[in-house]
């Protein structure tokens, strides 16, 4: 009963960071694939960003009143379908990356 418990939580861990990954696809054009550049020159480098950080950026952008390096209205357009759970995983994903 326990290794079944532990499959479980193991495939709904890989499901989560499947979804950041996923969700994170739209970002790797400027970022990189593994967050390792400065989007269109101009952003930090987002790789291991604290997950907390890169919600409060997200939600910025995405109610239109954050616009680092002048990139407010490109990334309010990237960000305007993703909902509350795919900020959290994108985030985690971000975070996670070495």
């Amino acid at each position: 009963m326990k290794k079944i418990a532990i499959s479980m939580l193991f495939a709904a861990s890989t499901l989560l960071m499947a979804d950041g990954a996923a969700t994170y696809a739209k970002c790797a054009g400027c970022h990189g694939a593994n967050g390792e550049k400065a989007a269109l020159g101009k952003s930090a480098i987002i790789a291991g960003q604290d997950a907390a950080k890169t919600v409060e950026q997200i939600n910025g952008y995405k109610a239109g009143t954050l616009n680092q390096h002048g990139m407010g209205a490109l990334m309010k357009g990237q960000v305007a379908s993703l909902d509350d759970a795919a900020i959290k995983a994108v985030a985690d994903h971000i975070a996670a990356m070495k």
